[in-house]
């Protein structure tokens, strides 16, 4: 169990917390309020697809993580993870993937939007291509 000091927190939605200039251009990303309540423990955001998928999106590349968590909201997401191929995950799809796991995005509908858990909030992503 970790000894960092967590606090209570409500995160109700409002279109405006959609914020772009994160990690991808082609996302809307909307803080959930988990990394300020846990220290950077953890962080959550929902990530809504903002462009249509175009090819330049699908660079390979992995995440220096403890845990990495994915949920979609709505829509679907396509993935191909190194040793697994390629994976269509639709609303109500769920995957995690280990530290580290090699993969690239291949395509996602326009109305798409995933809830991503991560440990620890500040972490690198490495492209591998």
């Amino acid at each position: 169990m970790s000894d960092t000091e967590q606090r209570f927190s409500v995160s109700h939605l409002d279109e405006a917390d959609f914020k772009t200039g994160g990690l991808r251009p082609y996302s809307a990303y909307r803080d959930l309020g988990v990394a300020a309540a846990t220290q950077g423990l953890a962080t959550a955001q929902v990530i809504r697809m903002t462009a249509p998928y175009a090819e330049a999106f699908g660079g390979r590349h992995h995440h220096e993580v403890q845990f990495q968590m994915v949920y979609v909201l709505k829509g679907w997401f396509k993935t191909e993870f190194e040793g697994q191929g390629p994976q269509l995950m639709r609303a109500g799809s769920c995957w995690t993937q280990p530290p580290g796991l090699r993969h690239r995005v291949l395509g996602w509908s326009d109305d798409c939007e995933l809830l991503e858990i991560i440990l620890p909030a500040e972490h690198q992503t490495v492209n591998d291509d």
